[in-house]
């Protein structure tokens, strides 16, 4: 079999996809892979910070046309490049293992950084979380491919990745300090691959189904569905990171803070259901802790 893996170009992608086509060999030594490389509007435009080009979708739409239209059989994701919800003709076909979930800080530790520092980031959400820890901190926006963010690290005094990123692309080393998630909660599928196929497309779909982690996939729907509830991709800082328990049902945490990080509202909650808990955290941060009140306009 022939399967055509749609994927971004950066380098970072190409890792997740061949990843992905490791694995799927593994599982089925009859499976041959090719790569659909597309170019994503995100890709193009990379002066202006994601909040400002309408948030999640902007690095994943042109790569689910190439599978709807035929280009290609499967796509690879970042999983929290994602929306919250899977649009209509594609299904969430298999969530691998995760990777590491924390973001990380390049050129000081967070303790080491100087009154007034300056961190380049392209994300609402770390920088009112690092807003929320050090108030005296500035920031700087940051766009572009790893390989691009690590250049452009000397001019700052850190900068913020996510360390799973560093970690597949053999730069580990560039790590200064890996940020807790009591510091620093990731973006929601932050460390996980999406793997999505054609809805329907049930010989794919049992292909997928062989490389399916299930503590992993638990932990992506929970936290999906905590960004679903606060009505898809709102423009508020949000972040969340969902763990399975060996004995069953899911432990998450979500939070929603003010774009300048003087407000932080955290919560963290247990269910069986994946979906339920993840929506029930959302719905407790909007209705019981005031969340709802940030989101108003």
């Amino acid at each position: 079999m022939i399967l055509r893996i749609a994927t971004r170009g950066s380098a970072l992608a190409r890792w997740q996809a061949e990843h992905v086509a490791s694995l799927l060999a593994e599982a089925d030594d009859d499976v041959d892979v090719e790569l659909v490389i597309v170019d994503t509007s995100g890709d193009r435009q990379q002066d202006v910070p994601i909040w400002q080009m309408g948030g999640k979708g902007v690095f994943v739409k042109e790569v689910q046309a190439a599978v709807l239209d035929g280009r290609a059989d499967i796509a690879v994701h970042s999983a929290k490049d994602l929306p919250s919800n899977t649009i209509d003709g594609l299904a969430l076909g298999a969530v691998p293992e995760r990777g590491e979930v924390r973001d990380a800080l390049v050129g000081s530790t967070l303790a080491g950084l100087p009154a007034g520092a300056r961190v380049a980031t392209g994300s609402a959400r770390r920088r009112a979380q690092l807003a929320d820890q050090r108030p005296d901190l500035t920031f700087a926006s940051l766009r572009g491919n790893i390989a691009t963010r690590l250049s452009r690290a000397s001019e700052h005094d850190a900068i913020v990745v996510a360390a799973v990123a560093l970690e597949r692309l053999g730069q580990s080393d560039a790590i200064t300090e890996l940020l807790p998630t009591n510091v620093m909660l990731p973006q929601v599928g932050q460390g996980a691959l999406a793997i999505e196929c054609r809805d329907g497309d049930r010989e794919r779909v049992e292909l997928l189904h062989a490389i399916e982690h299930e503590p992993s996939r638990l932990a992506v729907d929970a936290e999906r569905a905590f960004l679903a509830e606060l009505e898809g991709d709102c423009d508020l800082p949000a972040g969340a990171y969902a763990r399975a328990r060996s004995g069953g049902g899911v432990e998450v945490e979500g939070l929603i803070a003010s774009l300048d990080g003087r407000i932080v509202l955290r919560h963290r909650a247990f269910g069986l259901d994946p979906v339920a808990a993840g929506s029930g955290v959302a719905t407790y941060l909007l209705d019981r802790a005031g969340g709802s009140e940030l989101a108003s306009p």
